[in-house]
């Protein structure tokens, strides 16, 4: 987990992806850079949601630590401490998935 203490603004979230288990196929390894990326997710924070004109605050649906589907080009990547996260709008998830 990150050391450095990050709160999206709004209704952006934090996204840590689900790595998948190494890709065999006919006893090929399948090398990182030719695998897609896991479009599965963890939550890691989110902002405080989105505001009315009015100026009211709506919640947002995802929560800390849901696990999430996401569009393929969803996001930004971006770096904290050495690891890899994605910042996204609410409304790029696609999904919350329940286990």
């Amino acid at each position: 987990m990150a050391t450095t203490s990050f709160t999206p603004l709004h209704d952006r979230i934090l996204v840590k992806r689900v790595e998948e288990g190494e890709s065999i196929r006919g006893g090929i390894i399948i090398p990182d850079s030719a695998k897609e990326k896991p479009q599965e997710g963890q939550v890691i924070s989110v902002g405080k949601g989105k505001s009315n004109d009015e100026g009211k605050t709506f919640p947002l649906d995802v929560k800390a630590g849901d696990s999430i589907l996401f569009g393929k080009y969803s996001g930004t990547e971006i770096k904290l401490d050495g690891e890899e996260f994605l910042i996204m709008r609410e409304e790029e998830v696609l999904g919350i998935l329940k286990k």
